[in-house]
């Protein structure tokens, strides 16, 4: 099967792509950055939509087809809304929520034909918002309507889960100021467990779908 992964440079989408290639499947994987693997890619900026179209035109003709999606690719610009530049703002909608649609849309003629998987990611702090997070709770409020808006339009055709993770042990915190990083009790999940909900549900063959998976650490301060 060809999996196409947005984010696969890094975090979970790099987890996923490993996780794929471990199954015996072909990842294909969509990032803003080379990523340091053997994986086929394509270095696209998921804010643009034309990059997007064409990242996932040229992975799909190269490898003769989509059989999934994985819509991995996340990014957060910590702060109030008062304080955060516009720009920064609103380039987390275009990535994570703009992006994610871009992507499946320009999939949808190949994963029609094989009756394929979609799989976006959203988070906890799509379902619970927390302060100095509404760029990215905006995003992923967003996600979490746009895939089960899609899973009532594709049924039959195509599968539709919405992943919802917690906390992961990646470089998506990085250089935040402390207050926005994961305390010790956090407890975050590796991205390599989370991974392995992404390949169930990529594996459950055609009419039986996982329509919604929460993964998080067991600690999770922002769910339920």
């Amino acid at each position: 099967m060809n999996i196409l992964i947005t984010g696969g440079a890094s975090g979970l989408g790099r987890a996923t792509a490993e996780a794929v290639e471990k199954e015996g499947w072909r990842p294909l994987v969509v990032d803003v950055r080379r990523p340091d693997q053997r994986f086929e890619h394509v270095v696209a900026d998921l804010a643009d939509r034309g990059e997007a179209e064409r990242a996932v035109r040229e992975l799909a003709e190269r490898a003769g087809g989509l059989d999934g999606v994985v819509t991995a690719a996340g990014i957060d610009a910590c702060g109030r809304l008062e304080d955060v530049p516009a720009a920064d703002w609103e380039r987390v909608i275009q990535v994570n929520l703009l992006g994610t649609a871009a992507v499946v849309r320009a999939a949808l003629p190949y994963l029609k034909h094989s009756r394929g998987k979609v799989v976006t990611c959203a988070s906890t702090l799509g379902l619970r918002p927390l302060s100095d997070a509404s760029a990215y709770s905006a995003s992923k409020f967003g996600v979490v309507g746009f895939t089960r808006g899609l899973a009532i339009e594709l049924r039959g055709e195509v599968g539709v889960t919405l992943l919802i993770p917690g906390g992961m042990r990646t470089s998506f915190f990085d250089g935040r100021p402390e207050q926005y990083k994961p305390g010790p009790e956090a407890g975050l999940n590796d991205p390599a467990d989370v991974a392995q909900a992404v390949v169930f549900a990529l594996r459950q063959p055609a009419g039986c779908e996982v329509r919604e998976l929460v993964v998080c650490p067991s600690t999770e301060t922002s769910w339920p």
